[in-house]
């Protein structure tokens, strides 16, 4: 009976531990998997998407990219292990945008302490003349009619009618007749027409025929190609006032523009070597004859000059050009240099990405101090160390990531939510009189007459951005500088020149940069100052309409100007032509 006992506790103490084995692993494994289950939940609920090639889209549900129509990849949910402005990025967003980095390091320089200058070429202002009327008068014949025309000394250039010139004359052919009884009332009377730069010839033939000429010849008393003509044909003209301007072409300047940083590598005397697309196997040689003593206040540069020989005619006015000359200050052997296309300029700071992380696409806004431009290479004075690993392709995208997460980047410094494109505008639009000062909305007559040149000439520049030609913006640049030069600033507020200071700095970051999409954000930036002047014209016809899209300035919307309602976006291209909307109209 005792036995029985036993065996039976025996067999229900084992049956009790083979229960729990069994049945409560399967219970943790249920509560496990539930955990699991719901762990998984959570993170789907809150996965976002984004498109590798463009990151300021961040969608909550998969699909397509509003911008490429690419197949959205899941964003990065995490940043454990980031510092507060390190973002990291997927190995497939790198590979589709083709962000590639290097590792700077102390390099022996070719050209050691070579300067690289861009500039144009100008008129020579020394070898400029005007040919003016010497007497009142109607100019009856204009034998000069088009820029460019080149003239002689001593060519016959126009014709004019004088009532002076005609009583004159016949006071010519009187005194002549009495020549023998008063030689000196005839000598002053021939005298008065050499004051009028009337030639011998033509006054003998007066005297000789007895007949008054009632158109006189003009002279031209220079030599050159006609750069501006100041009167037409019927025009009244004055003693003094000027008929037209020619310029002396066998010399021309060459402008540079040296930044602030470098004015200590130049000297007057210096040898400078040009090169220009127009003849890119020829090298021409020349001296530094001249620098600014005044320094740009809006571009932070002085301009250096060189003077050409232009004995063939090879220099053309407005032709751009490349200066290599070697810095006086002496540079140590071992250099840092990077890639133009590694640096983003904001005109006020120069930045680069370095890469934090060995192992992983982690990167970090740092920013630097650019000192001589050799070629398509920055050389950095401060901010790098030899080993750094940087982006050197691609660096726009990596800078639109940073952006997007609140992160320091070119445009938002100091990391954070900054002003969307809306915003801005709403802003131009309440505030257009505080924009312009003094209470006065318009600008000086003058200047908006040479204001509405500067929009025509932006028109070009905005077109060559819908067409993505890098060679068109640089010209469209060029042409907008040009124009903005003609409007008087003196007769400007404070506050108006820091708008027109504002769009000299913008047009200047353009020309300096040949990346397109760094000229697009300069060109962001040119709109924020140009757009609030053209508000303040009081007539404006035909209109002009300002356009906006919400996806550009890295999702944050960029405005632009157009003559026309149709939409054609500067900031994509083809990539996106349609994208954007007339949000106001300046002027009926």
């Amino acid at each position: 009976m005792k036995k029985n006992i036993l065996y039976i506790g025996i067999a229900v103490v084992i049956g009790l531990v083979g229960g729990y084995l069994l049945f409560g692993n399967n219970a943790n494994t249920s509560n496990q998997e539930l955990s699991d289950s719901h762990h998984h939940f959570e993170e789907a609920k809150n996965q976002l998407w984004t498109c590798s090639m463009h990151p300021q889209i961040i969608q909550a549900e998969p699909g397509d990219c509003p911008i490429c129509g690419m197949e959205l990849i899941p964003a990065e949910s995490g940043a454990e292990g980031l510092a507060v402005n390190e973002i990291k990025m997927t190995k497939n967003a790198m590979a589709l945008a083709n962000v590639q980095t290097t590792i700077v390091g102390n390099e022996i320089a070719d050209n050691e302490g070579m300067i690289s200058l861009s500039g144009k070429i100008t008129e020579n202002k020394d070898e400029t003349a005007t040919q003016p009327a010497h007497f009142d008068g109607r100019i009856e014949q204009l034998y000069v009619n088009s820029l460019g025309e080149k003239v002689n000394r001593g060519q016959k250039v126009a014709s004019i009618y004088s009532p002076a010139l005609v009583a004159a004359q016949q006071e010519l052919i009187t005194t002549f007749k009495l020549k023998e009884l008063q030689p000196q009332l005839y000598d002053a009377v021939r005298n008065k027409f050499k004051n009028w730069r009337i030639h011998g010839d033509v006054l003998d033939k007066i005297e000789s025929s007895g007949q008054v000429i009632q158109r006189f010849p003009i002279y031209s008393h220079v030599s050159g190609v006609i750069t501006e003509i100041m009167l037409n044909e019927g025009a009244h003209v004055m003693d003094g006032m000027s008929i037209f301007k020619v310029s002396n072409l066998s010399s021309v300047w060459a402008d540079f523009d040296a930044y602030e940083n470098q004015i200590s590598q130049f000297k007057i005397g210096q040898k400078i070597k040009i090169v220009t697309n127009a003849y890119p196997n020829k090298e021409f040689e020349a001296t530094v004859s001249f620098i600014d003593p005044i320094l740009n206040k809006a571009t932070r540069t002085v301009t250096v000059r060189a003077t050409l020989k232009n004995t063939e005619d090879l220099f053309k006015p407005g032709m751009f050009v490349n200066g290599k000359l070697q810095g006086l200050t002496e540079k140590n052997s071992e250099l840092i240099s990077v890639p133009a296309t590694a640096v983003l300029w904001t005109g006020e700071r120069s930045l680069v990405y370095i890469k934090t992380n060995l192992n992983e696409p982690i990167f970090e806004m740092r920013e630097v101090t650019i000192g001589n431009r050799n070629g398509e290479n920055f050389t950095i004075t401060h901010g790098l160390e030899n080993g750094d690993e940087i982006v050197t392709n691609g660096t726009f995208t990596v800078d639109a990531a940073a952006q997007l997460q609140g992160k320091k980047s070119m445009m938002n410094k100091s990391g954070g939510k900054t002003m969307t494109g809306h915003e801005e505008y709403t802003s131009m639009q309440m505030n257009r009189e505080e924009k312009l000062d003094g209470g006065t909305t318009e600008l000086p007559k003058s200047v908006q007459k040479n204001f509405l040149l500067v929009l025509n000439s932006y028109s070009q520049l905005k077109d060559a951005f819908v067409q993505s030609d890098i060679e068109k913006v640089k010209i469209a640049t060029g042409v907008l500088l040009k124009d903005l030069e003609k409007i008087k600033i003196s007769s400007l507020t404070e506050t108006q020149k820091e708008h027109f200071g504002g769009i000299d700095e913008a047009l200047n970051a353009i020309l300096e940069d040949a990346d397109l999409e760094n000229q697009r954000v300069n060109f962001v930036v040119l709109n924020e100052s140009i757009i609030p002047v053209a508000m303040n014209m009081s007539t404006m016809n035909p209109p002009f309409y300002v356009q906006k899209c919400p996806m550009a300035n890295q999702n944050k919307g960029a405005l632009w100007l157009s003559e026309s309602r149709e939409i054609k976006n500067p900031y994509y291209g083809d990539e996106m032509l349609t994208c954007g909307s007339v949000i106001d109209t300046i002027g009926k």
